[in-house]
């Protein structure tokens, strides 16, 4: 349930990032990615009011990412729920998860991690730089890894 859930907000993430930064993606993306680890640095809170300031600027983009993201996800998993029981698409969504949202450790959660992941939400906090970096061996990690390597690392 866990990871259906964790399944649905990747999507939702995905789309939304999709339709934010379509225009100039990566301007945009830089911009963003630079304030918002100017605002983590400060204080969760931060973090809430810029969350806050751009649901409020672009609730027309957040309504129809949720639009989309429901139907997609439910396609997805009714589609593709033999799929998602085997641990090669396991590994895939561990790698988009660590690329897309494992600066939350969407992806440690994901596998069952939960040290990890809390571990990954506190570095985050201290200093971001560091944890987009982890993230990121990690979905390398992730890529390059044989199936059977990876099967313990669900554990």
């Amino acid at each position: 349930m866990l990871q259906k859930i964790i399944l649905a907000i990747a999507v939702f993430v995905v789309i939304l990032v999709a339709l934010t930064f379509g225009e100039a993606i990566l301007v945009e993306a830089f911009a963003w990615i630079s304030h918002l680890t100017g605002l983590v640095i400060h204080n969760f809170s931060d973090i809430y009011y810029a969350i806050h300031d751009y649901v409020r600027a672009h609730a027309a983009k957040v309504l129809l990412a949720l639009l989309l993201t429901i139907p997609i996800s439910l396609w997805i998993i009714k589609s593709k729920s033999d799929e998602l029981k085997k641990p090669n698409t396991h590994r895939k969504i561990a790698i988009v998860l660590a690329i897309f949202l494992g600066w939350l450790g969407a992806h440690r959660f994901y596998l069952g991690q939960i040290g990890w992941g809390v571990l990954y939400l506190i570095i985050f906090y201290v200093f971001t730089p560091l944890v987009i970096v982890l993230a990121l061996i990690d979905a390398i990690r992730y890529v390059f890894m044989s199936d059977e390597d990876f099967m313990p690392v669900r554990i």
